[in-house]
């Protein structure tokens, strides 16, 4: 049984998103012990690349800072080790195939696995392409999650059939941001998910408020929340962990 795909039994499931070493990487670390004790269900974590093509100027800024605080794929993997002494939470890499290629498909998986992540998410790879990369994570432990984006259409069921962890719903066209408004129907990108697996589903892109994750909850399994979290690690720095704590207990709690 997925790990991941387990996060989501018996409850509506709360996924954020954190840039890892914006602020430095202890302070990451610091965030996702926070997370898990605040009632986050799964952590993804980005790895920072310098073109990161899905995500708006919050991300990108994180990225921007991450990148200048020297932080490298290894020294994550190293952070990622430390934090399974004690965080049990289900965690999932999400980042671009170029930082995947760049250090080795094989090789990247393989530390994965030893270092305890249960997921990968490489936006930029389409379900056509994800062959490079899906079957080398299954052979290392790890949920190859699939995007389904407003504009996937036909390609819906396609996808659903064979999801794995996850499906991640993008809930608007464009980059990642805080949105006032969500006009997607995501109801019914749902039913269709739902007519053809039953891995669950989680909408992400622009849920920033408690009121938006609950109509994201009523119609999905669950909600990804990133760029509100980056942009309180951009406000708060070192007093992020506590302050992303606070928050995740207003957007988890039901009213």
């Amino acid at each position: 049984m997925s790990r991941i795909k387990d996060a989501f039994k018996g409850k509506k499931a709360f996924i954020p998103f954190i840039t890892c070493g914006d602020g430095g990487l202890d302070n990451t670390a610091a965030i996702v012990r926070e997370a898990e004790k605040a009632g986050a269900d799964i952590v993804e974590l980005g790895i920072p690349f310098s073109d990161p093509t899905a995500e708006g100027p919050v991300i990108q800024e994180a990225n921007i800072r991450a990148l200048s605080n020297g932080v490298t794929t290894d020294k994550i993997f190293d952070m990622v080790e430390k934090l399974r002494k004690d965080v049990s939470v289900p965690l999932v890499f999400m980042t671009y195939a170029n930082v995947v290629f760049s250090y080795g498909i094989e090789k990247f998986t393989q530390r994965a696995e030893e270092v305890g992540m249960n997921g990968l998410i490489l936006p930029d790879v389409p379900f056509e392409e994800k062959e490079e990369f899906a079957p080398v994570c299954r052979e290392h432990g790890l949920d190859f999650i699939s995007l389904i984006a407003p504009t996937s259409h036909d390609r819906i069921a396609m996808i659903s059939k064979e999801a794995e962890g996850f499906i991640y719903v993008v809930s608007s066209l464009g980059v990642t941001g805080v949105r006032s408004e969500i006009k997607t129907d995501i109801a019914s990108m749902v039913d269709i998910i739902r007519a053809n697996t039953d891995t669950p589903c989680a909408v992400g892109f622009g849920i920033s408020t408690p009121e938006q994750a609950e109509k994201m909850r009523s119609v999905s399994d669950g909600v990804i929340v990133g760029s509100a979290i980056v942009k309180i690690v951009a406000e708060y720095g070192t007093d992020a962990p506590a302050r992303v704590g606070d928050y995740i207990r207003t957007m988890v709690q039901h009213p």
